[in-house]
């Protein structure tokens, strides 16, 4: 719909060859403070043809296949990896956005700034039990509310009820992708 898919994953992406040999110096020669990046390569790639004007497009036809992880430890690895791409190429995309469409902005800094709220409810409710040693039921509430009304969101947009389900997802990034989020952010270089 809007000719801007902010990331096209790696082994799902195909790219026109004039296009990538256009972009091929900036590609290899990715740097991160001054260092040669190795993570999150297709990412930095989707901004890279984003900047030049090109489109990057979501074909919900193709088929492909990859390996994703089978144990936690592989798991938490790509989480670390995702999460450090996130940061460093958001950061890059923020010059893009303004003339992409404006809900690709509030998708960008909603997907972030989600993150942040979900991260401040947490603590928010840690200290309120630190400090009293009573259950936060009001932090308890707003995340289960941000929960259901994203899950809700993403449900009736696709047409398909399964996506509720992904309220369980709010555990994991709890318990494991928000300490692990913060750990990324302290160590991308």
């Amino acid at each position: 719909r809007f000719g801007a898919v902010m990331c096209c994953c790696g082994p799902c992406a195909m790219y026109r060859r004039s296009a990538m040999l256009s972009l091929l110096d900036q590609y290899e020669t990715q740097l991160y403070r001054g260092k040669p990046s190795d993570f999150g390569e297709d990412r930095h790639l989707t901004i890279l043809m984003l900047s030049a004007g090109f489109r990057t497009e979501y074909v919900p036809s193709a088929i492909a296949a990859t390996v994703v992880p089978d144990t936690m430890g592989v798991y938490l690895r790509q989480q670390l990896r995702w999460a450090r791409s996130t940061f460093r190429d958001t950061l890059l995309a923020l010059p893009i956005l303004p003339g992409l469409d404006r809900y690709l902005t509030l998708d960008v800094i909603g997907q972030n700034g989600g993150l942040l709220l979900l991260a401040l409810s947490v603590l928010t409710g840690i200290g309120q039990f630190a400090l009293t040693a009573t259950v936060p039921w009001w932090t308890i509430l707003v995340i289960g509310s941000m929960t259901l009304v994203r899950c809700s969101v993403v449900a009736y947009r696709a047409r398909e009820l399964r996506f509720l389900g992904f309220a369980l997802h709010t555990l994991v990034n709890i318990f494991l992708l928000i300490p692990l989020k913060a750990y990324a952010l302290c160590t991308l270089s």
